[in-house]
């Protein structure tokens, strides 16, 4: 069983059918029951396969207990794919509002924290569990019009690594793909003819998910795998 963190958003439905098509059991979060329970809806699983409900992954008692619920419900939790996302930037240091970085904090590093902390004893117990957190080349590529979203990125991906340093030796992985933008469905359908030279297509990042997720995947840990050109 995948947990799928951010599941409703312009990458999640991506994740989830390529998950679903190699067979995995899912559970869905994100803030929207409507929208999570479309996503579930397209997927088409039987109701033993499929879990969605909504999860405040800010509160920490919130994500462990919707952590233990999974277990209790699917016997185990083998993945977890961490897409929550968010961003504000476009102005320079001197003139962005920290404000930018208060939101930025909660939605790209308090949920990793909080997700990985409940998720550690189930994805250790699996012997096979697997972390995995979807970055952007600003974490390591930061501009001044972008600090606020780079530094939170980079701070995810340090929580990221250290996890995978904790799951040494157990079995479980954790591990990090970094794009520089997401090309979603919805974006190439409402501009066709436009080129996104730089972004790479949700699906590609999928399948890329799956298979981190995968047992192809059991000699990696702590990598930072590059997807974009």
């Amino acid at each position: 069983m995948v947990a799928i963190a951010g599941a409703a958003g312009g990458l999640g439905p991506s994740v989830a059918r390529a998950l679903a098509d190699e067979g995995a059991s899912l559970a869905l979060t994100d803030r929207d029951q409507d929208r999570l329970d479309e996503v579930a809806g397209e997927l088409g699983l039987p109701d033993e396969r499929i879990d969605a409900r909504v999860v405040d992954l800010l509160d920490e008692n919130a994500t462990g207990e919707w952590a233990q619920a999974l277990s209790g419900r699917f016997g185990g939790v083998d993945g977890v794919a961490h897409l929550v996302g968010g961003w504000r930037g476009g102005r320079p240091i001197g003139e962005a509002p920290l404000e930018d970085w208060a939101l930025l904090h909660d939605l790209l590093i308090r949920t990793v924290q909080h997700t990985s902390r409940a998720f550690l004893p189930a994805l250790t117990a699996s012997g096979r569990g697997r972390f995995v957190l979807v970055s952007a080349k600003a974490a390591a590529e930061p501009t001044s019009t972008n600090a606020a979203y780079a530094a939170a990125k980079a701070a995810a991906e340090a929580w990221t690594l250290a996890l995978a340093d904790e799951l040494a030796g157990t079995g479980a992985s954790a591990n990090i793909l970094v794009v520089n933008a997401i090309l979603t469905p919805r974006m190439q359908a409402e501009n066709p003819e436009k080129e996104y030279a730089s972004f790479t297509p949700a699906d590609d990042l999928a399948a890329a998910i799956a298979f981190v997720l995968g047992d192809h995947a059991a000699r990696m840990n702590g990598q930072r795998i590059r997807l974009y050109p």
